[in-house]
């Protein structure tokens, strides 16, 4: 069983990036999208910072100052390796939406990193929600993972680029 990480962000925000279980290095390093190849942090600076490479510190106050809040659709799974598909379906625990929409007031759209995200969403939380958090503005977005190499670095970041016209 392993276990994810608490929201990077605040109450300020108003965007939410969801993904759906950290990665093994993700859960070895205790970071959001630590893996090398995975597109997150390197979209995130291409947006927010000129492009320039950020640490893990910069990227979490670069977020909090877009008043972006990131988090994951799961709370616990048991998953071997790091891929979505070998999340054992029967094992998951979704994290509390309820609470969080209650104490996140200023949400108003909602990104998934991915399908998995979306659809664990769709299925163990949606219907959960009070009807103003059914009616959000909900998008999904290509995975930023290295195992998504369907699609090209560019192609990514031209579709991640939406969550900058949102922050603004």
């Amino acid at each position: 069983m392993i276990q994810g990480f608490n929201l990077l962000g605040n109450d300020q925000a108003h965007t939410l990036i969801l993904g759906s279980m950290p990665s093994v290095t993700s859960l070895a390093d205790q970071q959001y999208y630590a893996h090398p190849r995975n597109a997150f942090w390197p979209i995130i600076a291409a947006l927010f910072n000129q492009g320039v490479a950020l640490d893990y510190q910069q990227g979490q106050q670069i977020l909090i100052e877009q008043k972006i809040a990131v988090w994951d659709v799961l709370k616990s799974c048991t998953r071997q390796g790091s891929l979505d598909s070998a999340i054992e379906r029967n094992s998951i625990t979704v994290n509390d939406f309820v609470d969080f929409f209650d104490v996140y007031k200023g949400i108003g759209r909602v990104f998934f990193n991915g399908g998995t995200a979306e659809s664990l969403y769709k299925k163990h939380v949606w219907r959960a929600l009070s009807v103003p958090n059914q009616t959000l503005n909900y998008t999904k977005l290509p995975s930023t993972s290295p195992a998504f190499a369907a699609m090209s670095y560019a192609d990514k970041l031209a579709a991640w680029a939406v969550i900058k016209g949102m922050a603004e």
